[in-house]
C-alpha cells in the first residue's frame, strides 16, 4: 500500500495542462505531453526506499497503466506540478515542477496514515 501510493506520487508529477484549458474543456497539446520516467525516493518514513515508473502524459494527463489509484491534478503552463495521488483511503500530496529541457523534480507528502516524505526525479523519454 505505501509503495503503491509512493508510485502514485510520482506520477501525479507528470500529470497536467493549463488551469484554463481544463475550466473551458480544451483539448490543446501540452508542452509537457509525451514519455516520462519518474523516480521516487523516500527520505523519511516506513515507505519503501526507491522506485521508477513510466508515465505517459497527454494533454497534460497523466496516465499510468500499471496503477490502480486515482491522480487528481494539473501540469500548469509554466510546468508547476500540483497533485494528489489515492488510493482507498491513503493519499499523498505532490508539488514540483518539470521543465522544457525534459526534466523535473520535486517533493511528495502522504496525508494522514503512515508519515513519508520524499522527492521525486523525472526525465522525459520521448
Amino acid at each position: 500500500m505505501r509503495t503503491a501510493i509512493i508510485a502514485a506520487a510520482v506520477i501525479a508529477v507528470a500529470g497536467i495542462g493549463t488551469a484554463e484549458a481544463a475550466r473551458k474543456k480544451v483539448q490543446v497539446p501540452n508542452r509537457y505531453d509525451g514519455s516520462w520516467s519518474i523516480e521516487v525516493i523516500t527520505v523519511d518514513g516506513p515507505c519503501d526506499r526507491a522506485y521508477r515508473y513510466g508515465v505517459q502524459i497527454e494533454r497534460g494527463e497523466a496516465r499510468y497503466a500499471g496503477g490502480d489509484f486515482q491522480i487528481s491534478g494539473r501540469v500548469a503552463a509554466n510546468g508547476a506540478v500540483r497533485a494528489v495521488i489515492s488510493r482507498g483511503t491513503d493519499s499523498a500530496s505532490v508539488v514540483g515542477r518539470l521543465a522544457r529541457d525534459g526534466y523535473g523534480n520535486g517533493t511528495w507528502t502522504t496525508n494522514g496514515g503512515i508519515a513519508c516524505r520524499g522527492q521525486w526525479n523525472a526525465e522525459r523519454r520521448g
